[in-house]
C-alpha cells in the first residue's frame, strides 16, 4: 500500500524552507509519496501572522528560528525582509508546475533559497521567473500558467482541504488523517511512518 503524505506550506514560511530538506529524506526513507498543497497561513483556525504578534513572541520566533537554522544547516537573510513584495505568486508557479507534472519540489527548493538564504525579492515577476529559468524551468511560461483561473482553483481547493483538517500553521504534514504541525514534528511524523502512531 502506498503511503502518501499531504504537505501543506507556502513559500514565504522560513520554518517550511529550513524542514523541507529533511522532510523529502524522511519521505523518500520510507517509500512516501508527497502531495503538495501551496496555502497561506489560515488564520480561521487560530493561524496567526508573525506581523501580527506581540514583540516579545516576534523577538522569540526570530532567535528559535535562527537556532532551528542553525541545526538544519541553513544560513537565512533576515536584511531588507520588510522592503520584499510578497512571495505569494511564487507560490502560484510551485502549483503550476506541480499541476503540469514537472518536478515542483526542484521549483521549491531554487525559489524558498532565494528568498530566505539570499533575500532575493520572489514578488517581482522579473527575478522569480529568472530563478525558475535557472533551476531549468520555462520561468516566463509557468509564471503566465501561475496566474491562471485553473490554478488558482487548485489553490483553493487546497485551503479548504487544509481549513477541513484543522490545519492551522505551516508548514504541517498528514498522513493517515493525522496532523504534524511544524517542521520539528519530524520525529513523530517519522515514528507514524515507522507504524508507531502517537496518540495524545
Amino acid at each position: 500500500m502506498t503511503k502518501t503524505i499531504d504537505y501543506f506550506f507556502s513559500i514565504g514560511s522560513p520554518w517550511a524552507f529550513i524542514g523541507l530538506e529533511p522532510f523529502v529524506a524522511l519521505a523518500h526513507e520510507y517509500g512516501a509519496t508527497v502531495r503538495p498543497h501551496v496555502i497561506p497561513l489560515i488564520e480561521d483556525n487560530g493561524g496567526i501572522y508573525v506581523r501580527n504578534r506581540p514583540e516579545a513572541r516576534r523577538a522569540y520566533w526570530t532567535t528559535d528560528l535562527k537556532r532551528w537554522a542553525a541545526l538544519r544547516g541553513k544560513v537565512l537573510n533576515f536584511d531588507n525582509r520588510a522592503a520584499l513584495s510578497d512571495p505569494g505568486p511564487a507560490g502560484f508557479m510551485v502549483i503550476a508546475a506541480n499541476e503540469a507534472g514537472k518536478d515542483w519540489l526542484k521549483l521549491t527548493k531554487a525559489l524558498q533559497e532565494a528568498f530566505w538564504g539570499r533575500g532575493e525579492d520572489i514578488g517581482k515577476e522579473e527575478i522569480r521567473r529568472a530563478i525558475a529559468h535557472a533551476a531549468g524551468f520555462d520561468g516566463a511560461a509557468l509564471d503566465e500558467q501561475g496566474q491562471s483561473d485553473a490554478v488558482r482553483a487548485v489553490r483553493e481547493a487546497s485551503y479548504g482541504t487544509a481549513k477541513a483538517a484543522g490545519v492551522f500553521g505551516l508548514p504541517t504534514f498528514r498522513y493517515e488523517n493525522e496532523l504534524y504541525w511544524g517542521q520539528d514534528s519530524l520525529p513523530f511524523l517519522e515514528r507514524h511512518l515507522k507504524g508507531e502512531k502517537l496518540v495524545a
